[in-house]
């Protein structure tokens, strides 16, 4: 029968005896490492046990099961005992009296700071919902994540144990609040999977993966459950199958090899359905057969023996062994038509390449204790840390915290899908897709990058956005009189590299000119306000400036809004700010309506459930009918002349292309917590499907089963089938208005959502 390797999260077994996981380590650590000294990890167990004996978890368990959990982990990444110890010792700092020193004298350098390390990992907020912070969220968790990948750098193995941590926290999340489950899952989906990915650690990033789906969308996850399972035993006779004659034929062949088949993990699946905006019913390829052969040679003699027994289908063949992934992931991928006419996948490596996809980075640690070296092999390892080393050099050339966290999110989010093209020295260059000629450029070198004026793909020239296709023979057309990249770059590059070596030569070989054009810039804004310079832009004041945006001096802020990474808005409305505090500036209510007028209220935002318009007192306030913003949306206040306050969403369109006139009777305005519950706001939706009979009947009861009163809806459908529903419907929050949302994006058919913005 074919090996299925994955498993139903929720079998997982929760709780066992800390004696008996103890014992289940020492058999998982003895099963690969060749001293059978474990007296060390004893002693880390009873340190452990006794440092936690009072406390326990949200579960009920004792709460030195998590850590001898995370150890077990750990040992199945057949790591070295340092890192084992380090993993049972993990919270004993953090969460006991026990410190950094008595873990040296007891255990050595090594471990105390792996502990240390991973202490001060825990202690920082990674949070998600990039797009929902404001700027010093925004700024706050940039910093974080810098101090993180500093961590990784020290010691690899500080984030191979926080991976470790996460991933039984993900097990056990049902234990914790709604709130937090989505919180600490959407964490996970964002950082520490693509970390995972990175690191080519597969066997953790799936099932962070499939945990994160079932805390971020319960319904969608419980739905795959079930129709995978529903059809389980059909798939494993089709798949059984196909295994026994992949297995007999490779044998035939004189090709030493195992073969086995397993379902793809669901939020595979579920990314496959959303990509394709296909059902489960219309996936068909939802195995994978995997052969597991001695080299290469045999990889390439068996996918010669597959393409014979299967019509391979054209445009799915990939050949990550002669071009790796990213992370050095190697193996032939190919999807073949199966007797029964359903697509599968086919994959082809050799058991070093399986042991390095599973076990990726951590691989390296396995017999550093006396074992023989690998030449090759610490070059494959130092070459999964290549995407570390960017990522630091970023972190010293960046001082803006909140430019590094979008261009680190940008790297973690399009590291997975890559277009393999050659150098015309026949150089394997791996790009994200959708790469241009100067995402090649700024690959090669930042110099070429900076004096490319043309470019070259397979002998013909190509225009800068051309986007490169797998196999491109790409030549750069360079210039010494080149002036260098245009603003233009930054909308056409797709790599994160790119983008951030053309934003470095924008500050520093420009810097001067950008200094000038900042300082000139803050000039013309306060001209346009009626401000005086001098009263506001002082010394203690750009020093609280140059703090609170992370940069080094005052130039490096006019630099920055010189280049348009800071807006010159920003910085004289902050300056107004420390300087209306320091002058105990007590404003009436006409002269709050007067500073609007004038545009020198600086902009707030929170949460809450109640409109409040700040500094303006028994002003009639109005919703905005282009816009309907709920309570939890970010909002701003309108001076109409005559009708008091008008509120919109920040989003709102007609807020994004208001006149420079206009835009002076903004006024900054927050829900203020806790008052008005209960209260019903309309919220304005457009629904995009295709169209079909029933799909109507079914948005209608999908909102009336979350008990929704629907006020209006409009529906139109194109000649080529698309729908497009517009509805109106009541909801107390932004919260409940995204859960609607959600449940009506599991409707069959429907392939997109948006609010109306005006």
């Amino acid at each position: 029968m074919a090996e299925f390797d994955r498993r139903v999260i929720d079998e997982i077994e929760e709780f066992q005896s800390p004696e008996k996981l103890f014992s289940d380590l020492v058999l998982r650590v003895r099963r690969y490492h060749p001293s059978d000294d474990i007296s060390l990890i004893e002693r880390a167990y009873q340190v452990a046990s006794d440092a936690h004996r009072d406390q326990m978890r949200k579960s009920g368990e004792p709460y030195v099961i998590h850590p001898l959990c995370v150890a077990i982990i750990l040992a199945d990444l057949e790591l070295d005992k340092e890192t084992i110890i380090a993993g049972l010792l993990h919270d004993v700092v953090e969460d006991t009296v026990m410190t950094p020193d008595q873990i040296a004298r007891a255990f050595g350098g090594d471990v105390a700071g792996l502990v240390d390390g991973v202490t001060k990992l825990t202690s920082l907020h990674l949070a998600n919902h990039y797009n929902d912070k404001t700027a010093a969220q925004l700024e706050v968790q940039g910093t974080n994540l810098r101090k993180m990948f500093l961590a990784m750098a020290k010691d690899i193995r500080v984030i191979l144990i926080k991976l470790a941590d996460r991933l039984h926290n993900m097990r056990t999340l049902k234990y914790q609040s709604p709130e937090s489950q989505r919180r600490i899952a959407q964490e996970t989906l964002d950082i520490y999977s693509p970390i995972a990915e990175r690191l080519g650690i597969s066997r953790i990033k799936v099932e962070l993966d499939d945990l994160s789906l079932k805390y971020l969308k319960p319904d969608v996850y419980a739905d795959l459950v079930e129709k995978v399972e529903a059809r389980k035993h059909e798939r494993e006779n089709y798949v059984f199958e196909i295994v026994e004659d992949v297995r007999k034929h490779i044998a035939a062949a004189g090709i030493k090899g195992s073969v086995d088949g397993r379902v793809k993990h669901y939020f595979s699946i579920y990314k496959k359905m959303r990509n394709q905006g296909k059902s489960l019913d219309q996936i068909y390829d939802l195995f994978a057969v995997r052969i597991i052969v001695d080299n290469v040679k045999d990889c390439y003699a068996a996918l010669g023996i597959i393409h014979e027994m299967y019509k391979p289908i054209p445009g799915r063949f990939k050949d990550y062994i002669a071009m790796p992934k990213a992370n050095m992931y190697q193996s032939l991928h190919t999807t073949l038509m199966g007797p029964l006419g359903l697509p599968f996948e086919i994959q082809i490596r050799t058991s070093d390449m399986h042991r390095a996809a599973e076990y990726g980075i951590a691989a390296h640690w396995r017999y550093k204790e006396g074992g023989k070296e690998d030449e090759n092999k610490d070059n494959r390892e130092e070459a999964k840390l290549t995407w570390l080393r960017q990522i630091l050099e970023w972190q010293q050339e960046m001082s803006d915290n909140q430019e590094f966290m979008n261009l680190l999110k940008s790297d973690l989010n399009l590291f997975s899908d890559d277009v393999y093209c050659f150098t015309p020295n026949g150089e394997v260059k791996n790009l994200p897709a959708g790469s241009t000629p100067i995402d090649f450029a700024y690959s090669v070198h930042s110099a070429v990058g900076n004096k490319m004026i043309g470019a070259k793909v397979n002998g013909k020239l190509v225009p800068i956005d051309y986007k490169i296709q797998n196999g491109d023979r790409i030549e750069v057309l360079t210039s010494a009189n080149s002036p260098g990249p245009s603003h233009d770059w930054l909308s056409i590059a797709q790599s994160t590299s790119a983008k951030n070596k053309i934003n470095q030569f924008f500050r520093h070989e420009l810097k001067e000119e950008n200094i000038q054009h900042g300082k000139e810039l803050l000039q013309a804004f306060c001209r346009t306000k009626g401000l005086d310079p001098s009263e506001i832009n002082k010394g203690e004041y750009q020093d609280i400036i140059v703090r609170r945006y992370g940069f080094h001096d005052w130039d490096s802020v006019l630099a920055a809004v010189g280049h348009g990474g800071l807006k010159e808005g920003q910085i004289i409305n902050k300056l107004l700010e420390l300087s209306n505090k320091e002058n105990h500036q007590n404003l009436t209510d006409e002269e709050v309506l007067a500073a609007v007028a004038e545009g020198l209220v600086p902009r707030i935002s929170q949460s809450g459930n109640a409109i409040l318009v700040k500094g303006v007192h028994d002003v009639a306030v109005r919703f905005s009918k282009c816009c309907n913003p709920v309570p939890g949306d970010e909002i701003v206040g309108f001076v109409t002349r005559g009708r008091g306050v008008t509120v919109h969403r920040r989003d709102c369109i007609n807020i994004r292309t208001m006149s420079k006139e206009d835009r002076l009777r903004l006024i900054d305005a927050e829900w203020e917590l806790g008052e008005g519950e209960g209260e019903k706001y309309v919220a304005d939706i457009k629904i995009f499907a295709n169209d079909r009979a029933g799909l109507l009947a079914d948005i209608s009861k999908a909102l009336t089963e979350r008990n929704i009163s629907i006020l209006a809806m409009h529906t139109r459908t194109s000649r080529q089938g698309l729908a497009t529903l517009e509805t109106s419907f009541q909801v107390s929050s932004r919260d409940e208005l995204h859960s609607v949302i959600e449940k009506l994006r599991q409707v069959e058919s429907v392939i997109d959502i948006e609010r109306t913005s005006g």
